[in-house]
């Protein structure tokens, strides 16, 4: 009986014991979520380096996808991106992602992703005519009201969660590309940005440590800080700001320590910082971009574009080079847009007053296969100014009418 009593006082001691070990650590536990994951009750965790963000963003898998994404590898990405889309059918984010790759894979065909294209305002102006491929528009649409439908039925039951609301200011900021840059309607695409705006500053002001909300918010204060005076007043009268400067500062916070929107914020900053003729800073903030994805095709074009830019002429034309060389290695760019290339090499040819080399450069361009008709064009009509400065008339008359058998509607028509 009494070594019975002992082992009974011993395992009760022993499950005493145990108890108080397990409700120790998990007070310990608890209180290290809540100190590592301020924000687990909104959805959102806090990452090591302090920010906040959706859990989702930290899956393996979709780190995968967008190192994928940022070689410029889209099917790979997207390929992937549908699987966590598969995993998280009641997540909004998880069809965000897939949102994104199908957008910028377009974009990418038609090459629409070459920043020489944005760098001043004829874009805005220009005629750009668009071939959008077949079933996109359909997709695009399908996935974006998926997104924002999956978004508002979180808001409804918690209108306070960042997450959700930065969901739908995705979907919302991706819908507004597409509108604007695929189907060319301005006025709509800047009525779909500024939801998307709404979303993400009401995000920083119930979280300031969210920082990939700055990205759409910093993108859309320096567009509308770019604004003529006349027609930034009109906007103010309607409540709408932006600032330059603030913005700016918006996308290198952004750029700096976002998690899904580090990448994105310092091309657009980038981006600005060429269009503010600060090319000092813009070739940093892209040497950072070649730095952490050598092989992304088109961050090493813009840091050639920018070379240019700068007035580097010769500089510029030996990466221009490197680039087209670099490229016929099997494998080393998943894809790469070699008419950019060409087209940036014949511009600084151009500037170099090396016609014949600029004039060849611009037909290596256009003998590309998946050459845009606009891009074409436009090295099809430089091609012929060339023949031109060159003193071949016969010449240059064949490519001024190509470009009006190709494109007979557009400002390169209209200049040939």
């Amino acid at each position: 009986p009494g070594l019975a009593l002992a082992r009974q006082l011993r395992v009760k001691s022993s499950v005493t014991s145990c108890f108080h070990y397990i409700l120790r650590n998990r007070v310990i536990y608890l209180a290290t979520l809540l100190l590592l994951f301020p924000a687990l009750g909104r959805g959102a965790v806090t990452t090591p380096s302090g920010v906040d963000t959706n859990p989702l963003n930290l899956d393996p898998l979709v780190r995968q996808a967008f190192d994928r994404f940022y070689i410029l590898d889209y099917d790979g990405a997207l390929a992937r991106f549908e699987k966590v889309q598969e995993k998280n059918p009641d997540n909004p984010l998880a069809i965000d992602y897939v949102l994104d790759a199908v957008i910028f894979r377009e974009l990418y065909r038609l090459d629409l992703l070459d920043t020489t294209f944005y760098a001043h305002d004829g874009f805005l102006n220009g005629k750009h005519p668009v071939a959008v491929a077949p079933g996109i528009a359909e997709r695009v649409n399908s996935l974006f009201t998926s997104a924002t439908a999956l978004s508002e039925q979180q808001l409804n039951k918690r209108p306070e969660d960042v997450d959700a609301l930065f969901a739908r200011g995705w979907a919302r900021s991706l819908r507004a590309v597409y509108i604007g840059l695929l189907q060319r309607s301005f006025v709509s695409a800047l009525h779909v940005a500024l939801q998307a705006r709404s979303d993400n500053e009401k995000i920083l002001k119930l979280d300031p440590r969210y920082i990939d909300a700055k990205l759409v918010v910093g993108v859309h204060q320096y567009t509308v800080g770019s604004l003529p005076f006349g027609i930034k007043i009109l906007a103010g009268v309607a409540g709408i700001t932006g600032s330059k400067s603030k913005g700016i500062e918006d996308l290198r916070d952004a750029g700096a320590h976002g998690v899904i929107s580090s990448v994105e914020a310092r091309t657009a900053l980038g981006l600005f910082l060429r269009r503010e003729a600060r090319y000092e800073e813009a070739i940093a903030v892209t040497r950072s971009l070649t730095e952490q994805y050598p092989r992304d095709f088109l961050f090493r074009l813009e840091l050639a574009n920018l070379t240019k830019d700068i007035g580097e002429g010769k500089a510029a034309i030996k990466l221009y080079q490197q680039l087209i060389e670099q490229a016929k290695k099997p494998g080393y760019f998943p894809s790469a847009r070699l008419e950019l290339a060409w087209f940036g090499l014949a511009d600084t040819l151009q500037g170099q007053k090396s016609y014949a080399e600029a004039a060849d450069a611009y037909n290596q361009a256009t003998a590309q296969p998946a050459i845009s008709v606009d891009l074409k064009s436009r090295c099809d009509l430089n091609s012929g100014k060339m023949y031109d400065l060159l003193n071949q008339r016969d010449m240059a008359l064949r490519q001024y009418e190509a470009v009006l058998r190709q494109d007979g509607d557009s400002a390169q028509a209209e200049s040939a």
